[in-house]
């Protein structure tokens, strides 16, 4: 259960909550853990694919946002943009540390508090089937893809996020789709009729 927090702190702007944090206001910091929180898990979930893995993950980035508060500075990027990038970097060494990927059966994400749209349409054996296609594509192209079509960034955010060039991360993707849909193909017959309005109708 979450603690209870100031909701005066709803209209304030991220950066504004962080700077307050920085200076040791722990309900600033609260805010900005419940505000980011399902976001994070999302894309360490996707990432790590182990739930475990993830809530750690979380946790990390949140302390590492209390810890660094005081000296962060926009320089040009959007909060969101540096907490994702915190959260991914997390995933990514984890993933090296443990040489391996090993997930866990598969668990639904932390759920938005309006219903995903493309949680409705990849129900079942459709969700199920995408899923399973993208655990078995290489962490990088995992995580190009969980940024750009579940989180919703911009090419330009999510190359951000993950070091790389715009072009780098178009390549990530690119790869990432073609995996997909050839993973994808097979099943085609069972993967039919809401398909095209799917975030995984544009792997192709």
């Amino acid at each position: 259960m979450r603690a209870r927090i100031d909701l005066g702190f709803a209209a304030d702007s991220d950066e504004a909550l962080v700077k307050r944090a920085g200076e040791g206001d722990r309900q600033a910091a609260s805010f900005l853990v419940a505000r980011h929180t399902d976001k994070i898990y999302a894309v360490c979930f996707r990432t790590l694919r182990n739930r475990a893995a993830a809530e750690d993950a979380t946790q990390e980035t949140f302390l590492r946002l209390w810890v660094n508060a005081s000296k962060w500075r926009p320089q040009g990027a959007k909060f969101e943009t540096w907490l994702y990038r915190v959260a991914m970097n997390i995933c990514l060494d984890q993933l090296r540390k443990t040489k391996r990927e090993a997930p866990e059966e598969a668990a639904p994400e932390r759920a938005d508090s309006a219903p995903r749209q493309d949680d409705a349409l990849l129900a079942g054996e459709k969700r199920l089937a995408v899923d399973e296609a993208l655990e078995t594509l290489p962490a990088r192209q995992r995580a190009a893809i969980s940024l750009c079509h579940y989180q919703e960034l911009s090419n330009i955010d999510a190359a951000e996020v993950m070091g790389v060039s715009v072009e780098a991360l178009e390549s990530l993707l690119a790869r990432g789709r073609r995996a997909l849909r050839d993973r994808l193909m097979p099943m085609r017959e069972s993967l039919t009729g809401k398909m095209s309005d799917d975030p995984s109708a544009n792997w192709g």
